[in-house]
């Protein structure tokens, strides 16, 4: 009737115990609660390692998966997105192939629930499947501000097959740089209740092209032959300029960051109602080389969470994989902490902490174990994270 579970240590999403607790769940994993070992009865299975609520993949391109390993790494932002374009036309039994594979690959690594970018609906076929939970964010862009009212029709499109097969989703932008203010004025008529999503500041040529309209960017508009007469800057960062476009949010994902002040982050608090900052670092340094500046989002009281971005710009989707390159960094963080951005705060982003993000009874969150730490609990080269439930 339950399974029973004792690990090295138990997080429950909120904080790491090492007391001698066995987590009780229910065949179907729904949460009994924490009971000392001499309450638990028979059949307890023993782990090493910590035992953790599934983990939450707050950013993704799972329809990019079919990119893996084509793209080199280091290429910088301008050249990675150029040729993400060109890659995308391939055979659609590939794509798919791509698509069930990496999926697979999150499920196994523990990931239960995902933040997924969908330009289309290549994904959709899998995602019916209901392997794993995820928040469909419709993602819009385009250059010309006459088109605005033709793309926010062709994402509504978009929106309602997701809809129509029961999955959540919402209309997003992609970025400051590549939506016009016309598209993302029209967008916040369609925000309402939802969650949205949008790259921040994944490179410094971002700000400069808002502060200043100066910098590589103009090449990159250029060589889509854009005309750029209807954009004049704004004297302020990107993320500054179009944020009074995106308050009308219920919550807000920023992703990237690599390139946030501390002047931002006050401006985002004052702005948004709830917004989380989510780190890709793999993504960051497989791109620019970059890292985020993780401590000045710490100091600054902000909601942390993590993703992994695409194949396209990683070498795994393993949430495991993106703490390992943090603690490298990072090695003062506490582990609960960064188990925190990847679970409950994770899922209070996507709205589904109701079910997800921690032990509490009632919930069904997926029991995962993180293995291969090494004497002090801290991640090693080799820990990695498998599904229990």
């Amino acid at each position: 009737m339950y399974h029973k579970f004792q690990a090295t240590q138990i997080f429950t999403g909120t904080e790491l115990l090492e007391d001698q607790l066995v987590l009780i769940t229910q065949k179907d994993g729904t949460i009994e609660g924490l009971v000392g070992i001499e309450d638990a009865g028979e059949d307890i299975q023993n782990w090493e390692g910590i035992l953790t609520p599934g983990l939450i993949n707050a950013h993704c391109h799972l329809e990019l998966s079919h990119m893996k390993g084509i793209i080199p790494a280091h290429t910088g932002l301008q050249e990675f997105v150029k040729q993400i374009v060109g890659l995308r036309k391939v055979e659609d039994n590939i794509i798919q192939a791509a698509i069930i594979a990496a999926e697979k690959e999150m499920y196994d690594n523990g990931i239960v629930a995902v933040g997924d970018i969908s330009n289309t609906t290549d994904t959709l076929l899998q995602k019916e499947k209901q392997l794993l939970a995820y928040y469909n964010f419709i993602e819009l862009y385009d250059l010309d501000p006459s088109r605005a009212p033709e793309k926010i029709k062709a994402g509504l499109a978009i929106q309602a097959q997701f809809e129509d097969k029961g999955l959540l989703a919402a209309l997003v932008p992609h970025a400051p740089y590549s939506c016009t203010f016309a598209l993302l004025k029209l967008l916040a008529t369609h925000f309402g209740s939802h969650t949205i999503t949008m790259h921040n500041q994944e490179t410094r040529d971002e700000n400069e092209f808002f502060e200043n309209k100066t910098g590589s960017f103009l090449g990159m508009y250029e060589r889509t032959k854009v005309s750029l007469d209807f954009f004049h800057a704004t004297g302020l960062s990107s993320i500054q300029s179009v944020l009074p476009k995106l308050k009308t949010a219920k919550a807000s994902i920023f992703v990237h960051n690599s390139f946030t002040n501390v002047a931002d982050i006050a401006a985002v608090k004052k702005e948004m109602p709830n917004p989380f900052w989510c780190l890709c670092p793999n993504a960051n340094q497989y791109i620019e080389q970059t890292m985020p500046p993780i401590e000045l989002l710490r100091s600054n009281g902000a909601q942390i969470i993590i993703g992994t971005d695409s194949y396209a710009s990683n070498w795994t989707l393993n949430i495991v994989d993106e703490l390992i390159t943090i603690q490298q960094h990072h090695p003062k963080i506490p582990l609960a902490e960064m188990l925190s951005w990847c679970t409950l705060n994770g899922a209070h982003a996507l709205q589904m902490d109701d079910k997800l993000g921690s032990f509490e009874k009632g919930k069904k969150p997926g029991v995962v174990l993180i293995e291969g730490l090494d004497s002090n609990g801290n991640l090693t080269k080799v820990s990695s994270a498998k599904r229990l439930i």
